[in-house]
């Protein structure tokens, strides 16, 4: 990313309105047909009238993606990952070009780029790869102009001048990585969902939509799988001071923005309570109780890239032997497994247990920062319900209990009344 961030101007636009240069990102969904690529083109030519400077950016149409990483899987099951960003990037030069198309067609000068064009530059991970730097002041100039610009997500050039893709989610993280470049003043993220909820309001019938939240908290709530954000783009937004909007791109509700903490002023102790079903539990029963057992357990796993999450342990036996437990994620159970069965003969457990009827379920907060207390009505509630707490883990704005996922509806409800977070 350019390192010279600068404020947008602001004027007065049509009407008073303050223009403002803006970044609108619309995701699969939004664009999943002809007629919904008509409908942004109409949303935008409607920024643009108001006399804001709006750069589009878009994902692939919805299950595009999906099928072009299907075909290449199909062609070579050990594909080349250059040629494979060839394949799985064609899906946003799609979208791009009808956009631009859509947009001329409402009378809105328009024009696409992809990401080797402007270029955004990246590392040379294909498949994941990190922006480098994004070249803007072309877009800026032409959005000057009055000319929208489209961009292609998830996409970007490699120091090898080869195609690279961002991974999944990646258009966000273009999305923000522009709105830094060309010191936007708000990125809009568009998709099918209005905001950001208290709860998963299709299981809490309470949960209500929050108007603002901080970055901190959206990064806990994308951490635990949230398909609201990707976790990179809040990172960068966080990093970068970028205003996000969550909003939906099919009415015109308010939506959410993720800002910094000291722009909301009365900050609820706890704002969501989030949920994530990839989870799987592993117990290892009596293990040796000596220095280096946890990096015997754990390094193996970190090099076959299993990231482990929640871990309790407990002394068994005469104080000699310790069970561990902790959590991985379901996709990634059946290989632990196989990892740690090898491993017996060295760590020395006498029995190996798991478990993928499990679920997580965490209160996210910054005002557990100075609330004493949070986690023990956590604790009561669930213990009201009769829900066993089978593993706890904590961070400075979260805490997190693993219990068993037959109870995950009433574990959000009962935690989102407790919390006070029901809308009356």
């Amino acid at each position: 990313m350019n390192t010279r961030f600068f404020a947008a101007p602001s004027t007065a636009g049509p009407s008073g309105h303050i223009m403002a240069r803006i970044i609108a990102k619309f995701g699969g969904t939004s664009v999943g047909d002809i007629g919904r690529i008509k409908a942004v083109a109409a949303r935008v030519k409607a920024m643009t009238d108001a006399g804001d400077e709006v750069c589009v950016v878009l994902s692939a149409m919805a299950g595009t993606t999906d099928q072009l990483i299907d075909w290449t899987r199909q062609t070579a099951a050990m594909h080349d990952a250059r040629e494979y960003d060839v394949v799985v990037s064609a899906g946003e030069q799609i979208t791009v070009g009808l956009m631009a198309l859509a947009l001329q067609e409402l009378g809105v000068e328009a024009r696409s780029w992809l990401g080797w064009q402007l270029p955004l530059s990246t590392d040379v991970t294909h498949g994941n790869a990190r922006i480098n730097r994004i070249e803007t002041a072309e877009l800026i100039r032409r959005m000057g102009e009055g000319q929208v610009q489209v961009i292609a997500g998830f996409q970007g050039l490699g120091a090898d001048n080869r195609v690279t893709t961002l991974g999944r989610g990646g258009t966000d993280t273009t999305a923000v990585a522009l709105a830094a470049s060309i010191g936007a003043e708000r990125c809009d993220i568009f998709s099918d969902v209005d905001g950001v909820y208290t709860s998963d309001p299709r299981i809490v019938a309470k949960a209500r939509k929050l108007d603002k939240i901080t970055y901190e908290e959206m990064l806990e709530m994308a951490s635990l799988g949230a398909k609201v954000l990707q976790t990179r783009s809040v990172e960068a937004a966080m990093k970068h001071g970028v205003p996000l909007r969550v909003v939906s791109s099919f009415n015109n509700t308010p939506g959410t923005l993720v800002v910094d903490e000291s722009e909301i002023v009365e900050q609820e102790i706890v704002s969501s309570i989030a949920y994530s079903r990839d989870e799987a539990k592993i117990t290892l029963q009596h293990v040796a109780d000596r220095p280096g057992v946890a990096a015997d357990v754990f390094g193996p796993l970190a090099e076959a890239d299993v990231n482990v999450d929640m871990i309790v342990q407990s002394s068994s036996g005469n104080g000699d032997a310790t069970d561990m437990t902790f959590t991985v994620a379901r996709s990634d159970l059946d290989r632990s497994l196989s990892i740690l069965k090898d491993l017996k003969p060295k760590i020395a457990y006498t029995k190996m247990f798991s478990d993928a009827d499990v679920v997580k379920i965490s209160v996210v907060g910054v005002g557990m920062r100075s609330h004493a207390g949070v986690a023990g009505r956590m604790f009561s509630a669930l213990a009201e319900k009769g829900i066993n707490i089978q593993v706890i883990s904590t961070s400075e704005i979260k805490v997190s209990v693993l219990i068993a996922e037959e109870y995950t509806e009433l574990a959000l409800r009962t935690l989102h009344t407790a919390y006070g977070l029901d809308d009356d």
